[in-house]
């Protein structure tokens, strides 16, 4: 049974807890024929979604365009991102019963805080949650700091981070945690295969399997 200084589990946000990838992928392409630009294909875009959004846009637009595409998807994001989006199976009933448990929950994620707050209250996950950290000014993922930013907020040790892409993992090494990749997001299996994760899993009843009731 794990130690209870050992109590937090950080989870990414989008394509592990919910399933969010259209509503941020179609809000993604309409800001090319905005400024009049191509676009690139969804599944280019699939591709690249865990890095921040200035990053996704110079794959594929000129330089002097990015602040003006990431100024329409945010513009724009926010009216759409209920259209499609809900979380996954299982996780509202997973997420309560960690909680329960006495384990200290946070997202880490590479949407900035203010967003992503936002977003999860809008699904429905805000009180399921000790914790919601965005990337906001410092280095993203694969980089650990938002994971640590997470972990001192909660004030506690982690045990597990929880993600959808090669990112997360990297990230979750990275700050010394055991990696737990879901497989119903955005990387597909063989890429997190490769990272060698702890858990690679179709879901959370694994996760939940594994952490019981502190004492």
């Amino acid at each position: 049974m794990p130690r209870n200084d050992l109590r937090g589990i950080l989870f990414d946000l989008d394509g592990t807890l919910v399933d969010s990838l259209p509503d941020i992928i179609d809000t993604f392409l309409m800001a090319f024929p905005a400024l009049r630009l191509p676009a690139p294909t969804y599944a280019q875009v699939r591709a690249h979604i865990g890095h921040p959004l200035d990053v996704m846009y110079r794959q594929f637009a000129p330089e002097p365009h990015v602040p003006a595409l990431c100024a329409v998807y945010r513009e724009h994001y926010p009216r759409n991102f209920l259209n499609r989006s809900r979380p996954y199976p299982g996780v509202v009933e997973a997420l309560g019963t960690l909680r329960e448990r006495g384990y200290l929950l946070s997202v880490a994620t590479t949407k900035r805080s203010d967003m992503a707050r936002r977003f999860v209250d809008a699904v429905g996950l805000g009180g399921l949650l000790h914790h919601v950290q965005g990337t906001d000014d410092f280095p993203h993922k694969p980089a650990p700091d938002v994971l640590l930013r997470a972990l001192s907020a909660l004030g506690t040790q982690g045990l597990w981070m929880v993600g959808d892409t090669t990112l997360d993992l990297r990230a979750g090494r990275a700050a010394g945690l055991r990696t737990y990749a879901v497989t119903w997001g955005t990387h597909p299996v063989e890429e997190l295969r490769g990272e060698s994760p702890d858990e690679l899993q179709a879901d959370l009843t694994r996760l939940v399997e594994l952490l019981p009731p502190l004492a």
